[in-house]
């Protein structure tokens, strides 16, 4: 028997549409490349998107067709993720810091018909403009004042002029919840990037999830800055979420250095943030460098790669900055698991709570998990036993798109890539990307730990670990670490700082010091590029 309720599409022109009804007037804030700061509401969004659909179906864009973007976070980014999805085509959002011979390759991959690019992306549109040979209309987001003398892109087309060319008399379509809505490319960080095909159902699902207590706890009551890109897994969905709970949102556009997110942090009353480590450590350097701290800002997510348990005790004991330790892919949507302590935890010293927000935390309801070891056979859920990380859920990825790299799930399971280790309640913590364990002697260091430890060092800004080769162990842990400006720092203060912080046979055989730790696309550290820069290094004489 079948029960008698009511179906309707999950979709997501619906977030809007429950947004302009209910949260009409809450505002947009949103720094723009024009260089001054723009404010409108909820309502102007809905407005403006309809007029964008109406205004890309006129380019000629159908059910499926993807639109992609090359632009920073702003309330016109907003409106395309709102306007081409809600009236059926595919958002594509391009990743600027790639590599434009890789970006050629995405759009050709793709198949866009339309890019729509921020002005400070000018040079490099005209730069990868011979190759995007599918793209059929070309859109600069600024208004007509703002439009280029010269360029080298024949018939650009200004984006305020597509808005103004229509009415807002559009209703959105009724779509199969199960069509397309928007297409990520991995960060691609060995071969060429694959696609990440989201659904509107899966899409909706991940936005339900995301904003739960446990998860990222937002509410009409907040006040969201989204650091991560809206190029990076659809700025980890926060701009779903905000629409759906009614929260007020403030877009950084272009500076994301840490004076320019304080000043706006400060101004616009935010209580929510989300970023990667790297973009935290600038924030944090800025504010103890000049004696600041955070009026409102009450919790910050930080994902893409793990979070120090330094950073952690820097943002809740000195700001009084809750964080919430995340960890997600692209193939997730990109949210699999939060990291927050329950009531049993607040009767732990603080160091043994620090313990447990440095894990990666449980799954948010939508995701299952499991670890296997390399024959496949799951491992105990005892915090001990270490495992490569398989999922399942709502928004997990089946396959990728044009099918590219065949049929990756195993058994119906995702595989990370992820070496992980899962405690009785279920706490994930990833030990080390699978490619980046550090074989030594038969057994396996994880690089992230010796990392967290190295970062709370003092006079350490950034730190990374990798294999090198050893005639006799296979390999052994090399750190490489960028000190903090100013800093007096040397290899006998870093290894003695280690001391007795992990088992002796882990310990680095040796420190080098660098200006600077290469980064990806994404703001991962590339610790493939680190351990091709160190392939001919020569561990010193024990």
């Amino acid at each position: 028997m079948n029960g008698l309720m009511m179906q309707q599409p999950l979709l997501i022109s619906s977030l809007l549409v429950h947004a302009e009804r209910h949260h009409g007037a809450q505002e947009i804030v949103s720094r723009r490349t024009e260089g001054d700061l723009h404010r409108y509401t909820f309502r102007e969004l809905a407005r403006r998107a309809r007029r964008m659909a109406k205004a890309i179906q006129a380019l000629g864009v159908g059910q499926g067709d993807r639109v992609a973007t090359l632009a920073w976070n702003g309330y016109r980014h907003l409106e395309l993720y709102y306007a081409v999805s809600g009236s059926g085509a595919v958002l594509h959002t391009l990743n600027p810091r790639l590599h434009p011979d890789q970006l050629g390759w995405i759009v050709a991959n793709a198949e866009d018909r339309v890019l729509c690019f921020d002005q400070t992306f000018l040079p490099l549109v005209e730069k990868v403009a011979p190759l995007l040979k599918s793209v059929q209309h070309v859109v600069l987001l600024c208004d007509r004042t703002h439009m280029p003398a010269r360029c080298s892109i024949p018939n650009l087309l200004c984006y305020e002029d597509l808005i103004d060319a229509h009415s807002d008399d559009y209703a959105w379509p009724q779509l199969d919840e199960n069509l397309a809505s928007s297409l990520c490319y991995t960060s691609g960080t060995t071969g060429n990037p694959k696609g990440v095909l989201y659904s509107h159902r899966s899409t909706v699902l991940h936005t339900y999830a995301s904003a739960l207590p446990d998860a990222l706890n937002l509410s009409s009551r907040d006040t969201v800055l989204p650091v991560v890109p809206m190029f990076h897994v659809n700025a980890w969905g926060l701009p779903y979420a905000a629409c759906m709970v009614g929260a007020k949102v403030v877009f950084p556009g272009a500076q994301l250095d840490g004076a320019s997110l304080h000043e706006l942090f400060e101004s616009e009353r935010v209580t929510v943030s989300a970023g990667v480590p790297t973009v935290w450590q600038g924030l944090l350097t800025h504010v103890e460098a000049h004696g600041l701290n955070f009026s409102t800002m009450r919790r910050t997510v930080i994902g893409g790669s793990a979070c120090s348990p330094a950073m952690i005790r820097s943002f809740e004991e000195q700001y009084r900055v809750q964080v919430l330790h995340a960890w997600g892919m692209t193939e997730l949507s990109p949210l699999g698991t939060v990291c927050i302590l329950q009531p049993k935890h607040a009767e732990l010293p603080v160091d043994a709570q620090l313990q447990v927000q440095a894990k990666q935390g449980q799954s948010l309801f939508g995701i299952d998990m499991k670890i296997v070891d390399a024959h496949g056979q799951e491992l105990p859920w005892d915090g001990q036993a270490s495992g490569e990380l398989l999922v399942r859920g709502h928004w997990v990825a089946q396959s990728y798109f044009r099918g590219e790299g065949g049929d990756p799930l195993v058994d119906g399971w995702f595989p990370t890539g992820d070496v992980s280790t899962i405690d009785a309640d279920g706490y994930m913590q990833i030990t080390d990307r699978a490619k980046d364990v550090i074989k030594s002697g038969g057994e396996w260091i994880g690089s992230i730990d010796i990392e967290n430890i190295a970062m709370a060092c003092p006079g350490v800004a950034m730190a990374a670990c990798i294999g090198v080769k050893h005639p006799k162990w296979d390999e052994r842990p090399l750190l490489v670490v960028v000190p903090k400006p100013g800093a007096q720092l040397g290899k006998a203060e870093v290894l003695g700082f280690l001391s007795g912080k992990i088992a002796k046979w882990w310990t680095p055989d040796d420190v080098v010091f660098v200006d600077a730790i290469p980064l990806g696309a994404t703001g991962k550290m590339l610790k493939h590029k680190l351990r091709e820069s160190f392939k001919d290094y020569l561990m010193p004489a024990a």
